[in-house]
């Protein structure tokens, strides 16, 4: 199977935050918005629905769980949650803390272009440990 997200946890270890019981959880590489984390499963599934009953609530408590942490790590004014999957076809959540000062306010985070915004190795460490120490 040719799944990144089925990958992304073995690829990119320095981005890991947490092993969760249903999902993993990483720090998106661009941190325009800050704290923007994405959970997925760790089981190959493209929709809710496919998951056992016990699994559905699992993964939805995993996904409060870390909203909660970023919304009072970053103090955001909204936290933003897109499950789309057209592009990559493997459940996954792209938690995003919102605030009025960003350019994409108050519309999707892909309204509009933006720069990257990438961090020192250690302000990535710093960041993971922090929403790590949260959970």
């Amino acid at each position: 199977m040719n799944c990144p997200m089925c990958i992304k946890w073995k690829e990119e270890p320095k981005m890991r935050i947490a092993e969760l019981k249903y999902c993993y959880l990483m720090l998106n590489q661009d941190q325009f918005f800050p704290g923007y984390s994405l959970l997925f499963t760790k089981e190959h599934i493209t929709e809710t629905f496919y998951l056992k009953r016990a699994a559905r609530g699992g993964v939805v408590e995993e996904l409060n769980r870390v909203a909660e942490v970023l919304f009072k790590i970053f103090e955001p004014a909204k936290i933003n949650y897109e499950l789309l999957g057209n592009m990559v076809p493997h459940m996954h959540w792209h938690i995003v803390p919102r605030f009025t000062t960003d350019s994409c306010w108050p519309n999707s985070i892909w309204s509009k272009p933006h720069k990257e915004v990438m961090l020192s190795s250690e302000e990535y460490k710093e960041r993971i440990e922090l929403i790590r120490e949260g959970l």
